[in-house]
């Protein structure tokens, strides 16, 4: 199974492999048929149920391959920035 949740729409397709097969070679086999444009097919990062993987590694039978969208920005940094003091207002 390979997933994509973009900002509006989410995606998850079925696919069959070769025991053998790559990452790479199962998104390629959903892109033959999926024909979605939305997909950052090539340079999306990858994973297996939220653990960051490489293009050549193999998954295993019942694994979700999962594409990355990149973030808006560094949640960290959104988070400091939101528990940031502010100014006391003057009176």
């Amino acid at each position: 199974m390979v997933a994509f949740a973009g900002a509006a729409r989410q995606y998850l397709w079925q696919v069959v492999l070769a025991p053998d097969a790559t990452i790479a070679e199962a998104i390629e086999a959903v892109r033959r048929e999926a024909q979605e444009t939305a997909v950052p097919w090539d340079s999306a990062a990858v994973g297996i149920f939220g653990e960051a993987r490489t293009r050549a590694d193999r998954p295993e039978d019942g694994d979700r391959i999962e594409l990355y969208r990149p973030l808006r920005g560094d949640p960290r940094l959104r988070r400091r920035a939101k528990a940031a003091p502010r100014p006391k207002e003057s009176q």
